[in-house]
């Protein structure tokens, strides 16, 4: 991934976005690395990818989701008695 500096954005401006159109740049500061400029064709690419899972707890879940997983464990329970 290429690199710029901070200081690099307001003297090579186009050249930063031009590279980012094609590839990920990693923005530093301080030498340490604080940002990356994509394109938004990568961007979208990585939301559609991500995790959407949540953790929750059952103290928060729906009462009809809670009577959901009652059954679902309770199914569970019966066909390991049969095998």
């Amino acid at each position: 991934m290429t690199e710029y500096s901070t200081s690099d954005l307001s003297r090579k401006s186009g050249d930063i976005i031009a590279e980012a159109l094609r590839r990920p740049v990693t923005i530093t500061q301080r030498n340490k690395p604080r940002l990356v400029l994509l394109s938004i064709e990568d961007y979208r690419r990585l939301v559609s990818r991500a995790d959407t899972r949540k953790a929750g707890r059952l103290e928060t879940m729906p009462d009809d989701v809670f009577e959901g997983l009652k059954e679902a464990i309770s199914a569970y329970e019966q066909d390991g008695e049969e095998t």
